[in-house]
This record gives structure tokens, sequence and C-alpha cells, in this order.
């Protein structure tokens, strides 16, 4: 029992559930309606009672998550990792309904890297006969396995890794040796204790040449007793900033022997004894993978970046600070302290951060519409899609993480003194998050692949132009198209002569094409005119990737306000209430005009807006956050549909009961426990009680 309590809640002030409820109140939409549009009926049904049943499961309790330690969480997170992978057996989940459940425990495990890339790489590049002996036992979690790429001396640098896999013909093996220090495989998710086996990214020679990268397949512990196999070294790397609830690993090799079959060989491959190796019919065909998890990002930096502004939404939505004597805020017959959501610059902080979470959600919906498509015209040969897809999902990894990272923390900051404490849910949401600017391509140098497909588009687009035989009716990508809208009139300016022209989403998309278009014919007239080297303009690259990775965020949340994405095959198109659809384009509006106002040099350099509709377009933000948006906050953050178990936050409560909930988990605070803290017979007592007699006290001697 806690030796610490606390007094009641002032019985004359309105409480958090009061305004909360009067926040609601205010909504001009259904939010139900919203939450279904965002995820479907089947979707919201199936989480009520998945919740029943994880609520209810030990392993899956969150009470404690903020009081435990590295050693205590991993063996809580294995425990977890487990408890859901029966329960999946059990309830017969697809691979969807098994993510939905995993999202709301919200924890990451040693299992994570088995499913989000062992797996997939099994699927995507594996023939049949591999399908068959490893990704059919490690979706029943007969084996459990880890993607390890990444190595002490390469990360980002894909093509530069030194772990060697050389062909031993004589026995049809390959020999995996690690040669350097540096090539040590490293931060590898779940191979610090957990996975048994490994896709190993290594160095493919054969007959004494270098083949560059291959996936191979590699046991790493005995199926017997899960010691390591001979030949192999392999551990956990110790504390990290986050993600302390996996075992991220590291590992080499000392000339290991495998077979031939542990080369993923789909589409490239050895033929046995000879050492012949035959080549893939596309360089990129590998991309398949990465892609899939770049698009994927984009739809967890969505849930990021709502989870964040629910929690920090309807905290100051509750939380009040002053009384505003310009506009005394009223509550029945009440002056109350106004709450800190009424202030201007809390919704310049927050307000861009919700409609960013839901620009995402569309931007993840065509992604992963985009990725299926690619994999479907692969499989018959077609690569068209190949190129956009790869440069889009790279760019928008880098675009869509940067801000959710950001984002987190300015809602941590928002949240006053309380966003410090861990059971705002912000300082671990933070932690466990980083990591996602940084794994799958550093988000500074992935831009870069972004860039030179933008930079090759455009010398097609003006060299096809120049040859007279161009049709601009026969350009069915949007990128080109954008180009192409910029050759055609470079000099452009923007119509706008007051604030409210601004809502119009034709001149916010000229705006972000014209500025896009202008800087990728910036620097590819310094790159092949005034001779500027790749390094010399690597600033540059990467804003040329964020404006076109914008361009695309802001563009597919208008199509998706308006009905008007493409949607998978056989999917029809959800509907949007129109009073929703009225709600969801004043954030559409907020969040295109918010990035132009927030960073407008290289729309002022562009040529298409001046410093004066920069000013108006000031006056138009703010208009639509006070008088739009304000009364929607919390039914806009309602409608991301997260239940107090997901978002396991003190002030982030549906219920708005914020301080009685941060006050009760203070009590469960383990040194709380006691009144009396331990070694305060060693540490303390000899300070103020030097002789240990009753009495015996500075202050008595004074």
């Amino acid at each position: 029992m806690s030796a610490l309590t606390f007094p009641a809640l002032p019985p004359s002030e309105p409480q958090g559930a009061d305004l909360l409820a009067h926040e609601r109140s205010r909504t001009t939409f259904s939010v139900h309606d919203l939450s279904n549009y965002l995820y479907g009926e089947e979707y919201l049904e199936r989480q009520e009672k998945m919740l029943a049943l994880i609520e209810n499961e030990p392993a899956f309790d969150k009470s404690n998550r903020y009081f435990l330690g590295r050693t205590e969480r991993i063996a809580g997170a294995l425990r977890k990792d487990y408890a859901l992978v029966k329960l999946s057996q059990e309830q017969k989940w697809t691979p969807e309904e098994f993510l939905q459940a995993d999202i709301l425990i919200d924890e990451p495990g040693p299992f994570g890297l088995h499913r989000g890339m062992f797996m997939p790489t099994l699927a995507s590049q594996g023939t049949e006969e591999q399908i068959e002996k490893f990704l059919k036992p490690a979706m029943r979690y007969e084996i459990i396995g880890c993607y390890a790429q990444t190595e002490l001396g390469h990360g980002s640098n894909v093509q530069g890794i030194e772990t060697t896999a050389t062909y031993i013909p004589e026995t049809d093996e390959f020999e995996i040796h690690t040669p350097f220090l540096t090539a040590s495989k490293w931060w590898i998710g779940g191979l610090g204790k957990a996975a048994n086996h490994a896709v190993v990214m290594a160095r493919l020679i054969t007959a004494g040449k270098d083949y560059g990268p291959h996936a191979f397949v590699v046991p790493i512990r005995s199926m017997e007793d899960h010691t390591l196999l001979k030949g192999v070294m392999a551990g956990d790397i110790g504390p990290k900033f986050g993600y302390n609830t996996t075992d991220n690993g590291c590992m080499w090799f000392d000339h290991y022997r495998c077979p031939r079959i542990s080369l993923l060989a789909k589409y490239s491959s050895i033929k046995p004894g000879s050492g012949e190796y035959v080549k893939p019919p596309n360089s990129k065909l590998s991309y398949g993978t990465m892609v899939l998890i770049r698009a994927s990002l984009v739809g967890y930096a969505r849930i990021g970046l709502a989870k964040a502004a629910t929690i920090a939404t309807r905290y100051s939505a509750i939380r009040r600070q002053f009384v505003d004597k310009d506009s005394p805020k009223m509550m029945g017959n009440q002056v109350i302290e106004t709450p800190v959501l009424d202030y201007s610059m809390q919704q310049y902080r927050l307000f861009p951060i919700i409609a960013a979470a839901y620009a995402c959600h569309f931007t993840s919906k065509e992604m992963m519409r985009l990725y299926y498509l690619n994999m479907k015209n692969m499989a018959s040969g077609n690569f068209s899609l190949l190129a956009d897809v790869h440069a889009s999902s790279s760019g928008l990894k880098s675009l869509t993480t940067t801000m959710a990272a950001a984002s987190i923390e300015e809602c941590r900051r928002a949240c006053g003194g309380h966003g410090f404490s861990s059971f705002s849910a912000f300082p671990l949401m933070l932690q466990d998050y980083a990591p996602n600017v940084t794994w799958e391509g550093d988000n500074y140098m992935i831009t870069q692949q972004t860039g030179r497909y933008l930079f090759k588009s455009f010398r097609d687009l003006v060299a096809k132009r120049a040859s007279g035989k161009f049709s601009a009716s026969a350009i069915t990508n949007p990128t080109l198209a954008y180009l192409n809208t910029y050759l055609d009139n470079p000099n452009l300016k923007c119509p706008v002569t007051s604030a409210a022209q601004f809502h119009n989403p034709e001149i916010q998309l000229a705006a972000y094409g014209h500025r896009a278009a202008h800087m990728v014919a910036e620097i590819v007239h310094a790159l092949d005119v005034q001779k500027r080297t790749w390094n010399s303009m690597l600033v540059e690259i990467y804003n040329a990737s964020v404006a076109h990775c914008q361009l695309i965020l802001v563009q597919n949340f208008i199509l998706g306000i308006r009905g008007e994405m493409t949607q998978p095959e056989g999917v029809a198109a959800p509907l949007l209430s129109d009073t929703a659809k009225a709600a969801l384009t004043d954030l559409s509006d907020l969040f295109a005009l918010h990035m132009i106002h927030k960073q407008p040099g290289e729309f002022l350099t562009s040529g298409y807006l001046d410093a004066k509709q920069i000013s108006m377009m000031g006056q138009a933000i703010m208009d639509v956050m006070e008088q739009k948006i304000r009364p929607n906050a919390v039914g806009f953050v309602d409608a991301f549909a997260f239940p107090d178990y997901y978002l396991n936050s003190a002030l982030g409560r549906y219920d708005g009961k914020v301080y009685e909930a941060y006050t009760e988990m203070a009590t469960r605070e383990p040194i709380n426990q006691t009144e009396v803290v331990e070694g305060y017979e060693k540490y303390i007592k000899p300070f103020t009680n030097p002789f240990g007699k009753k009495g015996d006290t500075i202050q008595a001697r004074l």
C-alpha cells in the first residue's frame, strides 16, 4: 500500500470531465462518422472486441510500464510477444488483425523484426522451395528471425557492407565471414537474445568476383537449446535512448558454412558446382521489402502524430492558466481561468500537428496502394512504377518521420511541466519513436534517392519537349505533371489579392508545385551547367525532396477529402459526410498554408508568392484556427478513436480525469510504497542525527 495520499479536487471548480463534455458539444460533425471514414466500421468493432481480450491478459498490462528497468522490460516484452502470438493463433487472426492488436499493446518487442523484416524479405525474395523451408515455419513461429543488414561500420551505405559470403563449389556451400571489426552486424532487432535465424546481408563472392550485397537465410542458434552455433558470436548491444524492450544485437561470423539454399534466389542465384552467377532481370527488384517498410513508416508517422496530438489537445482543453481580460472564459455564471487551448500560440503549435496526422493518413493509404500495385506489375515484368514508388517512399519516409519526431516533442512541451512526467506518455513515446528517423535510411541521406529521380525526370522531360514529339496529354505521372506545368510558365505568379483566396486548394497546389519544380530546375542547372559537385549540393537536394514530398502530402489530403483518390482494386471509396468534409477541408487548408508560412523562403525565391501575400496568408491561418478548427479540435482527436488503454497517459484520458489519474499513478511509484526511503539510515541520518539520539539535531544544538 502506498504511503502517499492526496486531497480531493476543489468542488466549486469545473472538472476535466465537464470541460471535455463542453468541448465535444461544440463539434460540428459526427465524430463516429469521421472515425468510420478513417478506419471503417469493421476495424472499430474489431478494436472493441480486441480490447476486451487484451485488457484481461496480464501479459499486456501497462499499469507498471513506467516503473520498470530494462532487464524487467525485456523479460516482460518476451512474455508479451509470446502471449500475443498464442492469442493470435487461438483467435485465428489475419496479419491485419494481428497488427491492429500489436498497435494497441504499443510496445516494441523481440519478435518485432521477425514480423516486420524477416518474413517480408522471405516472402518477396524467396523461391517456392525457400518459402516452404523458411517462411512457412516462420509464420508458425517455429523459427524466429531477424534482419541483419546494418554493420558497426556501415549503415545507410548498404553497398559498403563488409560481411562476405563466398561460394565453395566443392561442398555447394557459402562461407559467411566477418573479416574486420567494422563488419560486425550491429543494431539488429531481435538478434541479441531472441532470434534463432537471421536474414544476413553479405557480399556474394563466387569464382573470385564480388557481386555485392545479397540476402542469406542463416541459422544462428541451436533449435534444441538456443545456444549459438559454431562460427557465430552474438549478443545484445546494451541500453539505448529508446526501444529498450527490444534486444538489438550484434553478431560476427568466423568462416561459418551454410548450404546454397541459404541464398534467397527468387531473382538472383548461383548455379551449383560451377558457381556461375545468375543476375536478376532488374537490379532494383530487391527494393520490394525496403519500399514496403518505408511506405509503412508513413502510416506509423500518422499514428505518432495522432497519438501525441490527442494527448496534448485534450490536456490543453482541460488545463487552465490565467484569465484573459479581453475575452474572459465563462462556464455557467462563473468566470474561469482560460483553457490553454484558447490561446492562439497553443493553437499554432498543436492544430498543424492534428492536420499533419490527417495528411499522413491519406498519403499512407496511397503509398500502400502504390506498393501493392507495383508488386503486382513487377510480377508480370512491368517495372514502370518502381522508380517513382521507390523515390516517393524514400522522401516521404524522411519527411513524415521527421515531422512526427519533432511533433511528439512539441506536444510534450505544449503540456508544460506535466509533459515531462512519464505519466504523460510523452517521454517513452519520444524515446521509442526516435529510431524512425534513422532506420531504413538516415533521413538526410535517403532524400538523395528522391533527388536523383526528380533530376532524371526533369532532364528527360526537357529532352522530350525539345524533340517536338511531346504531348502533355500523355503525362500520367503526377511528378512529371507539375514539372511540365512549370516548364510551360516558369515565371508564373500567384493571383491572390485577399487572405480568403488562399483557401482555394488549386492555389495551394500551384504554390507547392511551382516551388518544387523551381528547386529541381535550379539544381539541375547547377549540376549540369555550373558543374557543381553532388556533395556541394546536398542541402539543396534535401530541400528539393522535402518540397516534392510536401506537395504529395498536400495533394493527397485534398484528393482524399474530395473522394478523388484512386482506390485499390475491388475497394469502394469510403463516404464522407458534408459536415466532416467541411471540417477536414479546414484542416487541409491549415496544413498547406502553415507549412508555407513557417518557411516561406523557397516560395518567395521561386517567384510564385511575394512578401505581401505571405503576410495575408498569416491572417488566413489565424482565422481558420480560431473560427473553424478551435471548436472542432477535441472532436478531431477523438475521431482517431484511440482508447485510453492504448494512450496510457494520465493527461490524455478520454473522460478528462487528468489530475485524478496523474496522482493515482504517483501513488504506485515503488519508492512511495514506504514512508521512509531505503538508505535513510546510511546516507541521511548521519547528517541530520549524527549521534543517533532522539532530539539530537543541528537545530537543537543551535
